[in-house]
Order: C-alpha cells, then sequence, then structure tokens
C-alpha cells in the first residue's frame, strides 16, 4: 500500500495552502468532542493528507474541567497537538468553533502550541489574534481557514479581514447541508437544492475569485458536507475545490479517537436514523437518534449542572442537557446519556478499517473516475 500511496502523489492534484502542500487533497473534519484527536489527526498527516484536531470541548476530558475549564481547555488543546506532532511529520490543523466563550484562549493555544493551520466555524471569525495579523510572530506559520456555508458569508469575512487586518483567509471550506453535526443553514434550507453543495461551492470560489485578482494571492477552495466516495471527491474538485474535507468517513477507522461503542453507532444506524435536532447551541444539527435523544424530543429534560458556559449562544437556564456534557458521553461510549453526530451519509458506513485502507480507496476510486472521464473527452 505504501506504493500506491506514493504512486497516487504523482497524479493526484496536491492541495496547497501557502507554503503547505499535503500531498492528498483531503483534510479530515474535526469532530467534537474528542472524537478528533491527535490519533487519528496524525494517522491522516501521515498518508498525506491534513489532519485535524477539534477544540470543541477538549477540556471535559480533563479531570479538573468543572474547577478551572479555561484552563483544562487550553491544557488538553496543547497536549493533543504536541502529542500529534511526536508522532508524524505531516499537517496538523485544529478545528475551532467561533460560537466557544473561550475562542480567543483557544486560538491562541493553538497558535502557540505551532498548529500549521486553525479551521474556524460556526460563527463569523472577526478577532483575530496579533500573531497572525500582517509581521506577526505566527502570520508565516499557522495558516487561518474559515469555514462558511454560504458566499455571502465568504464575503463578510474578506471583506472586513481586509479592511481591519489587511490580510484575507490562507483558504476557505464551503460546507454544504449534508454534513454531520452543527449545520449553518435553517431547517427548510437543508433539503432546498438552492442550498446544495456544489451550487454553494461555485458561488463561494466566484467571491473567492475576486478577492484573487485584487490581492495577487491565490485562495484554495475546499468543499465539504457529505462527501463519501472517491467519485464525490473527483466531482467537486472538477467544479474548482482545491481539495475535500471528510469527517463522516473517518469515525469508521481505528485510529479514531472515539469510543468502539461511538463507533458502532455508525455501523448500526440506517439512514432513517439519521434525524435533525434543535441543539441547545440555537442551531439544527444531524446526529443519530437513540434512547437519549428520544427522550429530548418528547421534552424529557436531562437535569445538569453547567459547570462552564462553554457556547456563547446557549442559555443554561432553558437548555434541556448540556451538549458538550452529552457528546463527552458518546465519546467515552455512555450512549445512554449522549449522542453521536454524524453526516447524511453516516448509515454507508459498514466497517472499521485504518486510515491508510480508507484513503487509499479513495483515492482508487478517485483516479478511477478521473481515468473515465479524461477517456470521454
Amino acid at each position: 500500500m505504501e506504493n500506491e500511496i506514493a504512486h497516487f502523489d504523482n497524479i493526484t492534484p496536491v492541495l496547497r495552502i501557502g507554503n503547505l502542500e499535503a500531498a492528498i487533497p483531503i483534510i479530515q473534519g474535526g469532530m467534537g468532542v474528542g472524537i478528533s484527536l491527535s490519533g487519528l489527526a496524525a494517522a491522516v498527516a501521515n498518508e498525506g493528507g491534513i489532519g485535524v484536531i477539534s477544540a470543541t470541548g477538549i477540556g471535559m476530558l480533563e479531570p479538573e474541567f468543572s474547577s478551572d475549564a479555561r484552563t483544562a481547555n487550553r491544557r488538553a488543546l496543547h497536549r493533543e497537538i504536541t502529542e500529534a506532532r511526536r508522532i508524524t511529520r505531516g499537517i496538523i490543523g485544529v478545528n475551532i468553533l467561533v460560537a466557544l466563550t473561550d475562542y480567543y484562549d483557544v486560538l491562541e493555544t493553538a497558535v502557540d502550541a505551532g498548529a500549521d493551520l486553525v479551521f474556524m466555524g460556526a460563527g463569523l471569525p472577526l478577532k483575530l489574534p496579533e500573531s497572525l495579523l500582517p509581521g506577526g510572530s505566527a502570520q508565516a506559520r499557522t495558516k487561518i481557514v474559515p469555514i462558511v456555508s454560504s458566499a455571502k458569508a465568504a464575503h463578510v469575512i474578506f471583506h472586513f479581514w481586509q479592511k481591519n487586518f489587511h490580510r484575507l483567509p490562507d483558504a476557505l471550506v464551503v460546507e454544504g447541508p449534508m454534513a454531520g453535526g452543527h449545520l449553518g443553514f435553517k431547517k427548510e434550507q437543508l433539503n432546498n437544492p438552492d442550498y446544495e453543495l456544489g451550487k454553494l461551492l461555485t458561488e463561494v470560489i466566484a467571491v473567492v475569485k475576486n478577492y484573487e485578482t485584487s490581492s495577487g494571492s491565490r485562495i484554495p477552495v475546499i468543499a465539504a458536507g457529505g462527501i463519501f466516495t472517491g467519485a464525490d471527491i473527483f466531482r467537486f474538485m472538477s467544479l474548482g475545490a482545491s481539495g475535500v474535507q471528510m469527517a463522516t468517513r473517518f469515525v469508521g477507522t481505528h485510529e479514531c479517537d472515539a469510543s468502539i461503542e461511538f463507533k458502532e453507532e455508525y455501523l448500526r444506524c440506517t439512514k432513517e436514523d439519521l434525524t435533525i435536532i434543535d441543539s441547545p447551541v440555537g442551531l439544527p444539527g444531524r446526529a443519530i437518534r437513540n434512547k437519549f435523544l428520544s427522550n429530548i424530543f418528547e421534552k424529557k429534560g436531562i437535569p445538569f449542572k453547567c459547570h462552564w458556559h462553554c457556547l456563547r449562544t446557549c442559555d443554561p437556564q432553558k437548555s434541556p442537557y448540556c451538549i458538550c456534557l452529552a457528546l463527552t458521553n458518546a465519546k467515552k461510549g455512555i450512549l445512554r446519556n449522549g449522542f453521536a453526530f454524524a453526516g447524511a451519509n453516516a448509515y454507508r458506513v459498514k466497517k472499521i478499517i485504518s486510515v491508510r485502507e480508507l484513503i487509499t480507496s479513495l483515492m482508487k476510486e478517485y483516479l478511477e473516475v478521473a481515468a473515465n472521464a479524461r477517456s470521454l473527452i
């Protein structure tokens, strides 16, 4: 398989973000709480992709979280980045929710710990540390990649950054409505063809091209949300994406940092089990229905004590349950007290394989489709 991976390097497009080069144009999406940590991220990076650690709720895995959540978050994230660096020379990124109460602290930690990239979603990243601004100590090292769900959001970020920070994002991820977890769409938009990823992608690329022209810099756009096969990768790259971001597929790997019970939720689930929930943070989310969620749907609240107002958009006084605690329980395999977020194609995950097997199969599929497409020209 090593020879096959090396062979792919000479055929598939290289994903370039600034001075970073990923031989495989696949970014492993960040998954919290604790689903993508150093183990999964390093395994993906070792195969030539970009591995991503999720910073969301990462401190909840620390014993002292209830007494000092802010410090626990920073310590846990720094440790995971350091551990990933120990076991890979590949590219490591960190996914950070802008909606986190300590978003700025976590962002600074990721930069200080030497993350190659930071991916910013669940809100508009309109605050950056000086180290990431032109002339800053980390500006050349750590790349910034916002995650958006519309061309409008892309324009707002680019315009604001250009005016206030005198810089632009190094890349952009556009995430469609088939993604797992929290979604940047209204419920009525999820099945509306006007919000299909391919359409969103071309609209975002058009916005980015205008800024590329005015700035003279290249800004790759990455497609995300519902991408499952090598054929999917080919389709979106044919539409102009420089690479893709995939999360759901990587849950079904040995290296995924979640418990085996969490992974088995994916193996067992059917298409009908995938449901849209109203998250306490004010966004719809896609998850696998289980007894815990059924109780929530039936308005049976789960009593909890909020040790840390982790997400700014959450109102602990009105929330029927603590979503970070529920996701932490799920990561640990305690599904009776939690649930698994998942993408729209989670029911297609049928077995647990290695990251190397997954990437090899994806790139084989990609090359087969690409060869067929060339033969028709």
